[in-house]
């Protein structure tokens, strides 16, 4: 870097001097914390944010959001130029500069990355950022310290893209990066008209009955509500009731939004018994998650919950269809029956029974640890990959080499046997790779292709909820000295270190029908999460505590005894 370009940086960074004793760490969903302490942090990754543009020569993207945090959260993260997340490698690199106490230390580290990476100023394009935050109140003053950040660097530029979901973010900085165009409504008329091809080509036209006509969505008092109703009147072929809008005065992310239906199993605020019968919905504060759930007849505030493990199956169910009818005997071709790898990748934390439906399916089920980002990356090994999380965090993913086949495929079918089963195929699985959002998760498009899958199957919410039924579970967490003595292996299912600790739960585990169970560190704070499934709860409960007790006589502070 010149030295106009550090006294810039320099200058810039005393508006936002780091608070005392704050020290934050960039994990899956960036920094998050109250918003109060978040200025210079957002400063920083403005600066971060122009310097991968620079490092890849391609736009970024910056989101001010705290996702299904409470509302005086707030937090901020990086779109790379693929739409997904700030590549890992990057990762440390954003903990050190926000982190760092001076304008004067901050300057020198920002110059010693640049010179290890090798990031040019003066390169065939300037930086360029699209910036994006939700409806939290703190949103605006950090956005425009993320300004300040991106404006610190010489020639940047940031583009402020309004209040947006965070999939809505990435997908504009994915779309953009391959010349395409990127605005909201752009965005909007993607979903929609795929999701109309979808639905024209459901067999015979199949007709739900008139309780299934009806989604009621809750949108978490966030932006996804807010988007949701745009989005209806866009599609006005669906009956569409959006609850907990943010326009009623409900709180962000207070008893309601995915994430509070998902852990506590209990309905959103603004749904009764009235709603039993009805399919419902559930985004997250900034719409990256989606779950459904119906009403309990003998309860209204019980539901039965369709969680993301069950969204999953669903979409390898359908997928699964689709590529047995292309496959069908038809006119010989060369490259006819091309041999598409469909995974499907699943944590420790999918319920045992949504693993056996899918295997009993015939599909390859690989497991990861625990985090988005490794769901997204082995996924993205497959011609087609499909990952959830239970919390409804997930998308699939559709390699260009496959998608580049079925149009050609597509375009043979429609000239040698136009309309014949194969075509619809093939129209269907391009149809979900436009409508599904490819950059991350994203409860909006995932909404629309649970709608889509479900009128083409025409089944009710009780349908799909009975693919299987999950087997019980119960997940504990033990305080412990120091978290990072527990080192895992095989996706986080197995314990290596300390020694012994493995053949003990082991040994719990075995006297459990369809026991499973594991530990692994939590990655924020010294305690270890403990994960336990049985036949029946209280032998799930059982074992969970058995293993918490291990845990701490291994681990923690001998409480147990």
């Amino acid at each position: 870097m010149n030295d106009n370009q550090k006294s810039l940086i320099l200058n810039s960074s005393t508006q936002y001097p780091l608070p005392q004793g704050v020290k934050l760490s960039y994990g899956t969903a960036g920094f998050r914390a109250d918003a109060s302490i978040l200025e210079s942090t957002v400063f920083r990754v403005g600066i971060l944010a122009a310097l991968r543009s620079l490092k890849t020569q391609a736009l970024t993207g910056l989101m001010i959001t705290a996702s299904h945090n409470k509302v005086n959260d707030n937090g901020v993260k990086i779109a790379d130029p693929s739409g997904g997340m700030l590549t890992q490698e990057w990762e440390p690199f954003a903990d050190a500069i926000s982190n760092s106490p001076t304008p004067q230390h901050l300057v020198q580290l920002i110059d010693e990355f640049v010179k290890k990476e090798n990031i040019r100023f003066d390169g065939a394009r300037s930086a360029e950022i699209l910036l994006g935050r939700d409806t939290r109140p703190s949103g605006e003053s950090l956005l425009e310290a993320a300004k300040q950040g991106v404006y610190s660097i010489v020639g940047a530029t940031a583009t402020d893209m309004g209040i947006l979901t965070t999939p809505q973010l990435h997908w504009m900085v994915r779309a953009r990066n391959k010349g395409m165009k990127a605005t909201e409504l752009d965005y909007f008329e993607q979903l929609s008209s795929s999701f109309r091809c979808l639905v024209d080509l459901t067999p015979n036209q199949i007709k739900m009955n008139k309780t299934d006509d009806k989604l009621v969505v809750d949108g978490a008092n966030g932006v996804g509500g807010e988007k949701l109703e745009v989005l209806k009147k866009i599609l006005n072929s669906m009956v569409i009731e959006v609850r907990n809008s943010g326009k009623e005065g409900g709180v962000l992310n207070e008893g309601v939004g995915a994430d509070y239906v998902q852990k506590e199993k209990v309905v959103p605020q603004g749904f009764y018994l009235k709603d039993v019968g009805i399919r419902c919905a559930s985004l997250d504060g900034d719409a990256d998650r989606l779950v459904y759930f119906s009403v309990q007849s003998n309860n209204a505030s019980n539901i039965d919950l369709v969680d993301g493990d069950k969204i999953l199956s669903l979409f390898a169910l359908f997928i699964k269809e689709q590529l047995s009818i292309l496959k069908m005997e038809g006119d010989d071709h060369v490259d006819e029956n091309y041999e598409a790898r469909l995974g499907v990748v699943q944590t420790a934390y999918a319920n045992g029974a949504s693993t056996d439906y899918l295997k009993q399916l015939g599909l390859e089920v690989v497991f990861t640890p625990t985090g988005v980002k490794y769901l997204h990356e082995k996924a993205a090994e497959y011609d087609i990959g499909i990952y959830f999380e239970a919390n409804g965090h997930g998308t699939i993913l559709f390699s260009e080499g496959f998608l580049s086949w079925l149009d050609a495929r597509n375009n043979e079918l429609s000239s040698k046997s136009k309309g014949s089963e194969q075509q619809k195929a093939a129209l269907r699985l391009l149809a979900v790779s436009n409508l599904i959002n490819q950059a991350v998760g994203d409860a909006l498009s995932g909404l629309l292709l649970v709608e889509a899958i479900l009128q083409y199957k025409g089944w009710s919410i009780h349908n799909w909820s009975e693919l299987y039924h999950d087997l019980p579970s119960r997940q504990l967490k033990v305080k412990v000295v120091d978290r990072t003595a527990v080192v895992t292996a095989n996706a986080e299912t197995v314990v290596v270190r300390p020694p012994l600790i493995q053949e003990a739960i082991n040994v719990e585990v075995a006297k459990y029908p369809r026991g499973r169970s594991f530990i692994r560190p939590s990655g924020t704070e010294d305690v270890i999460r403990i994960y336990a499934e049985a036949s029946i709860q209280e032998a799930a409960d059982s074992l969970a505590n058995s293993v918490a007790k291990l845990a701490d006589q291994f681990l923690g502070f001998g409480n147990s005894g």
